[in-house]
């Protein structure tokens, strides 16, 4: 097993670097692409699921519908080669955007759920 930095860089309780394991590492890095705005990263440029963009965005349906459409397409193909998208579903429910992910890593078949909220 592995270990990774965790995310965000902090310290455990002994005063090092805190690490993480490999499955817990893929979710970190799934809220990496989904946090960080396209644009945002100077040698990759279409990098992102572009999230925070949408704090000031009107919410609705068909906002849900197409943030669907852009993580798959983002997961697909930044973390293609590490996760398997099995279920994806985002609502839009008054001010607050949710987005259900389940999928698989890659290296094991190991099934996890993963849920983001954050509102607009």
């Amino acid at each position: 097993m592995a270990t990774h930095f965790d995310y965000p860089y902090h310290f455990d309780h002994r005063f090092r670097t805190a690490s993480t394991t490999d499955a817990e590492h893929v979710r970190d890095m799934i809220e990496m692409l989904l946090l960080t705005d396209p644009g945002e990263r100077v040698n990759r440029p279409d990098f992102g699921g572009g999230l925070r963009q949408l704090v000031f965005a009107p919410n609705s349906p068909e906002l849900a519908a197409a943030l669907q459409f852009t993580v798959r397409a983002a997961l697909q193909r930044w973390l293609g080669d590490v996760v398997e998208v099995q279920e994806l579903e985002v609502n839009a429910v008054d001010s607050q955007l949710t987005i259900q992910l389940q999928y698989a890593l890659r290296a094991t078949q190991e099934s996890f759920s993963a849920q983001f909220v954050r509102p607009i």
